[in-house]
């Protein structure tokens, strides 16, 4: 009998609980364009909307320019409240977020419609390829690249091959979306991309009026 539980621990159990914990979404995390409130409780008039800079700073009363981008709502609050306290005694803060990004993948190169796609849960490269229109007669399908960001300057370059997917042994070759990937499609002229590149040279291959 014990054997048979260990087996189906190991075998049932597990898995489902694993799979749950994948599922777990993290804490919303700030980014650039995020409208938040600041409203002190007992100081109003240091109270505040502001909109994350393109750099993720934001210019606070009393706290000075801070980066807020990257931290959750509870990381920023603990932040301004660290560098008011030097001036203000016992203050009490509470952090609103208004307005909010929504995430989402740029995806160009040859297709139809080059541009921002909302990311959707669970969104695979193909599916945000289909989106934007599906590719051009004079794309590579074959050599398609996705950068993903490893920090705000530096990136990781994946060469995905979505030609003629049909199978569902072939859905391997597909790769699930993270907020801020970029996918390129290229032509079928041979690009060269090295592991890691620079986002800034990358974004050379994306047409910026396409978004």
């Amino acid at each position: 009998m014990r054997t048979f539980l260990g087996i189906l621990v190991a075998c049932v159990i597990l898995p489902l609980l694993q799979a749950q914990q994948l599922h777990v979404h993290e804490r919303y995390v700030l980014h650039p364009g995020d409208v938040v409130e600041l409203n002190y409780s007992l100081s109003p008039q240091y109270n505040q909307v502001v909109t994350l800079e393109p750099d993720g700073h934001a210019s606070l009363k009393i706290a000075g320019d801070l980066k807020l981008s990257g931290l959750t709502m509870e990381q920023a609050t603990d932040l301004i409240l660290k560098s008011v306290s030097v001036r203000l005694r016992d203050p009490e803060l509470t952090l609103v977020l208004k307005e909010f990004q929504k995430p989402y993948v740029v995806v160009g190169g040859e297709v139809v419609a080059p541009g921002k796609i909302e990311l959707r849960q669970d969104m695979t490269a193909m599916q945000a390829i289909l989106l934007a229109g599906g590719v051009k007669e004079t794309a590579k399908a074959t050599k398609i690249v996705l950068f993903r960001h490893i920090n705000e300057e530096m990136g990781e370059v994946h060469i995905l091959n979505l030609d003629k997917i049909t199978k569902t042994k072939q859905l391997e070759q597909d790769m699930q979306l993270e907020p801020g990937d970029m996918l390129l499609v290229p032509t079928n002229r041979v690009e060269t991309f090295t592991r890691y590149m620079k986002a800034a040279n990358f974004g050379t291959f994306l047409s910026p009026t396409s978004f």
